[in-house]
């Protein structure tokens, strides 16, 4: 009988690791994961000089990935891939320009319909129904995890192609792996097709140096999320949850707190995709430089989720007009452009908000640069100009977290209103790790780039014995701060 009960307990463990589970998908800080990766890798080696093996056994996983994250949904990825696929081909076959056009204006609205399905029904059935007094019931409909990131890099693709700047792949098996390519699948970087499928077929193997550079991204990436990230959330989550139940300085505090951990986890999550990329071969665009270094807004932009900035630029900018058309048109554009980029955040009106001061930030800013030019290129001038950009960038970021646009302004209000420093003794004894984690991140933040790069050498260039020991510190401090559940990364609701 015990016997029968174990055997069935393990098969139930077993079922469990392969099935999809809602409340648990799977994440990259996730022990499943590295299990399963541990297996993966050993069978991508066997398989990296055979393309057509290589890519169908690459697909399937990424295909498994996204069905441990979000069930299946994965269905939607596969017929998107062919979709688009199949709309490139016919885009190649024909040089008639109307023709080509109808074709990418048909995959582009199919796209950006299903992609409205998801994430905006709701959001403007609730609005509509505002507008005439209806009784408004939510449809019952659950996001796909990381539909935005693979919708966007599809319909670069099917752009791309129309325009010519890239060949469409021979074979669909190619076109997916391109979309589906697990290390980037579900929280980007947005993988542009120019940059990535010339290396499906380069068949690269990375360099022992870049394969220690690959680990060492992940181990940052890791202390980034599953320790700092996850850990500083704790507190933060207490201040967003109730937004007049804390002083105005224990409300900072969580303001500040959260200004980290969306940091902390997103450009986390990237480090360890890039590096998980690298050790298969590829290399992924570098997704986050240090952003809250920036000493005015429009350079946070090109230092915060790259990717995406990018992508925006070239797919909704420069379509627009750009700055080709006079200066009103120019800021005209730069305001619509992160109007859009706010929306594709979040289907809720403080995303829009979010998006639409992020915009006004930086038509404000290209408007006052001539006078901004003028100014001595001396220390206290660009210590106001990055204390001006990370005010405006933290108190945004209120609306992007808060569960409400209520809650967002109770927050920023009770900051203002009800400040006392009475309450820093008591904090700091309360929260000294919480102190210690921030200040860890925010110094490695501030450090000058050389120095950061100078750790990741030393790392690659270490004994073995360097290596394996602070990878047991990692993996020691993750298990030390590791919660109940392992947290899912912010932008997979995105």
């Amino acid at each position: 009988m015990t016997e029968a009960i174990d055997i069935s307990t393990l098969g139930h463990n077993v079922a469990r690791l392969l099935d999809y589970v809602p409340d648990s998908p799977m994440l990259f800080s996730s022990g499943t994961f590295w299990a399963l990766f541990l297996v993966f890798m050993p069978v991508y080696a066997l398989l990296r000089n055979r393309l057509w093996y290589m890519l169908t056994f690459v697909v399937a996983f990424s295909f498994y990935f996204y069905y441990k994250s979000s069930g299946w949904f994965v269905l939607l990825l596969g017929a998107t891939s062919l979709i688009d696929w199949s709309v490139s081909r016919l885009m190649s076959l024909t040089a008639v320009r109307w023709k080509r056009r109808t074709l990418a204006t048909v995959s582009i609205l199919l796209s950006l319909s299903v992609l409205g399905y998801f994430k905006y029904a709701n959001f403007f059935l609730w609005n509509w129904n505002q507008m005439v007094e209806g009784n408004f019931q939510p449809l019952d409909i659950i996001l796909p995890v990381g539909i935005s990131f693979y919708t966007f890099q599809s319909i670069s693709y099917v752009v791309d192609v129309y325009k010519g700047r890239v060949s469409p792949t021979t074979t669909w098996l190619e076109y997916v792996f391109f979309l589906s390519f697990f290390p980037a699948l579900v929280a980007g970087p947005i993988v542009r097709a120019d940059y990535f499928i010339p290396q499906i077929r380069a068949n690269y193997h990375a360099t022992r140096t870049e394969l220690f550079a690959a680990l060492w991204m992940i181990i940052v990436g890791v202390l980034k999320k599953a320790v700092i990230a996850d850990y500083i959330a704790q507190y933060n989550d207490l201040i967003f949850a109730n937004p007049t139940g804390y002083s105005g300085f224990e409300s900072l505090m969580g303001v500040v707190g959260y200004t980290m951990q969306i940091y902390c986890d997103f450009s986390g999550y990237s480090d360890m995709a890039i590096g998980l990329a690298l050790i298969m071969g590829f290399k992924l665009s570098r997704n986050f430089d240090f952003p809250y270094k920036s000493k005015n807004l429009t350079e946070f932009w090109r230092r915060w989720h790259i990717s995406l900035s990018s992508w925006l630029r070239d797919y909704v900018y420069i379509p627009l007009g750009g700055n080709r058309r006079g200066t009103a048109r120019t800021y005209l554009n730069n305001f619509l452009t992160m109007l859009i980029g706010g929306l594709w955040h979040g289907a809720a009106w403080k995303f829009v908000f979010w998006g639409a001061m992020h915009g006004l930030g930086l038509a404000v800013h290209k408007a006052t640069m001539p006078l901004t030019r003028r100014l001595p290129d001396v220390w206290w001038v660009k210590a106001a100009g990055w204390t001006v950009t990370m005010l405006y960038v933290s108190l945004l970021w209120v609306f992007f977290r808060a569960d409400s646009w209520l809650d967002s302004w109770l927050i920023i209000k009770n900051i203002f209103t009800n400040f006392s420093l009475s309450y820093v003794a008591p904090f700091v004894s309360v929260r000294w790790m919480w102190l210690t984690m921030m200040t860890v991140i925010i110094t490695a933040h501030a450090l000058p780039s050389r120095i950061v790069d100078a750790a990741g050498t030393a790392f690659v260039k270490s004994w073995w014995v360097v290596k394996l020991l602070i990878f047991l510190i990692t993996v020691q401090l993750v298990l030390e701060f590791a919660g109940e559940d392992v947290a899912p990364f912010i932008y997979f609701q995105f």
